[in-house]
């Protein structure tokens, strides 16, 4: 069974991603131990302001890193625009 504090986890960063007008359906989001993985594909929604979607997610990335509970993140994705 998957740990509370895990699920937690996830789901905070699944709101940070969305929030930021990342798309991460095309990609895999789970917390395991405290670490956090992102694998597969993500792409910036319609309208979003900012100009390099992998410079986003590395700042969305250095943002979970400081939440309770996460005690590293590990990214591995394809950026499309």
């Amino acid at each position: 069974m998957a740990d509370p504090k895990d699920v937690g986890v996830t789901r905070n960063a699944r709101k940070y991603f969305t929030k930021h007008h990342i798309d991460i359906t095309r990609a895999d989001l789970r917390c395991l131990h405290g670490v956090l993985y992102l694998r597969g594909v993500v792409s910036a929604y319609r309208g979003s302001e900012f100009s390099d979607l992998k410079e986003e997610v590395e700042r969305i990335a250095r943002l979970l890193r400081q939440q309770p509970g996460v005690r590293d993140v590990s990214i591995d994705v394809i950026c499309r625009t």
